[in-house]
């Protein structure tokens, strides 16, 4: 969405909070590379301003998928349109009980209807190759501990006191206990998304002013980054870490401004080494006066695209702090982007979302 930030700051609290609501659950679906469909951005788009609730957005979502239109749609699209409509009722709740199965209720009422195993723990051992961990996977805990496993992790964290701790120290903590929960992984599928929910409520639940964005903006450096939390391999020197899972939180909760990039991550490379190159690269961009070559930019072109396939409502603004650019030059790209028939802004400058029309 077009000047988007200018959107949040100037509109009503409760729109402001339906805004975040929205970009959250709609970007966490980015974490199983799940795409929503036109009509589902288009009835957001309602709901943000206020013509229909929340409620009715559920309704017409799930009728859409009645139709013929609808049924015609890719079964993960559907997945993504009904679990971000779900997530976004989740987020918007004020309630919240702090107790081990509340996963379970988390991860029922998103897929319910989607997965036949919503809010069931696994009996099964599961590997998930990954590409931080260059194919090797997490060691999950076992079906048969799950119940056990939850229970001592929620038990230990009722008893741990926060006070006298200092912001840094709090977000470590509230990192491992985050990652803990996640390396359970009770479910078959949807477990990060059902993890980024819960985090977002425990945080509320500890009295955090919590902002949602973040999670939209960055959810796979967010799975990633549990990932890195919860691996080890003593054979060549890894161990598992929560330092990347830190600079996430210490952006949310502290206002810090770290980077956050998957690449960082990967085993076998070091933060420093590719923070260097991208410093390299910047200071390099920033000298050059002249025009940008053909190929520099349609590489900022795909980036673009990218980020709209992945967050139709996104900003000039959001662009710029992501590709790495000027909101100016973002504006030129997108202005040529438009006149080669590459995109089109959709609705009123304040109110629209972005379509790819050709790649």
């Amino acid at each position: 969405m077009e000047d988007y930030s200018e959107y949040i700051i100037q509109g009503e609290p409760d729109k402001r909070e339906r805004v975040r609501n929205w970009m959250t659950a709609i970007g966490l679906q980015d974490v199983d590379d799940l795409k929503p469909s036109q009509y589902f951005l288009d009835t957001v788009k309602q709901n943000i301003e206020g013509k229909i609730t929340l409620e009715e957005v559920r309704k017409l979502v799930d009728q859409y998928y009645t139709t013929k239109e609808g049924l015609q749609q890719e079964k993960r699209t559907e997945e993504a349109d009904k679990v971000a409509v779900r997530i976004a009722e989740l987020i918007a709740h004020k309630t919240f009980s702090f107790r081990p199965n509340c996963l379970a209720s988390i991860h029922r009422h998103l897929f319910e209807g989607i997965y036949k195993f919503a809010g069931i723990y696994r009996d099964y051992n599961i590997t998930k190759p990954e590409l931080v961990l260059r194919g090797d996977t997490v060691r999950y805990e076992s079906g048969n501990l799950i119940s056990d496993t939850l229970e001592y992790e929620f038990d230990t964290e009722k008893k741990f006191s926060y006070k006298g701790l200092s912001m840094p120290e709090m977000v470590k903590h509230i990192s491992r206990f985050i990652a803990n929960v996640w390396q359970i992984h009770p479910f078959g599928e949807g477990n990060t998304r059902t993890t980024a929910v819960f985090a977002i409520q425990f945080l509320k639940h500890l009295g955090f002013e919590v902002t949602n964005e973040i999670f939209a903006e960055n959810s796979k450096y967010f799975r990633n980054s549990l990932v890195r939390a919860n691996y080890t391999n003593m054979q060549y020197g890894i161990t598992e870490t929560t330092e990347y899972l830190e600079r996430f939180f210490r952006n949310l909760l502290m206002g810090e401004q770290n980077e956050l990039k998957s690449r960082y991550m990967i085993v076998g490379t070091k933060w420093e080494e590719n923070k260097k190159e991208d410093s390299t690269a910047t200071q390099e961009s920033a000298g050059s006066t002249q025009e940008s070559t053909q190929e520099t930019r349609k590489s900022t072109q795909e980036m673009i695209l990218e980020e709209i396939r992945k967050h139709p409502f996104t900003t000039r603004e959001q662009l710029a702090k992501v590709i790495g650019i000027t909101p100016d030059g973002i504006k030129k790209q997108l202005d040529k982007m438009k006149k080669a028939n590459r995109i089109k802004h959709v609705g009123p400058t304040k109110g629209g979302h972005w379509e790819i029309i050709t790649e």
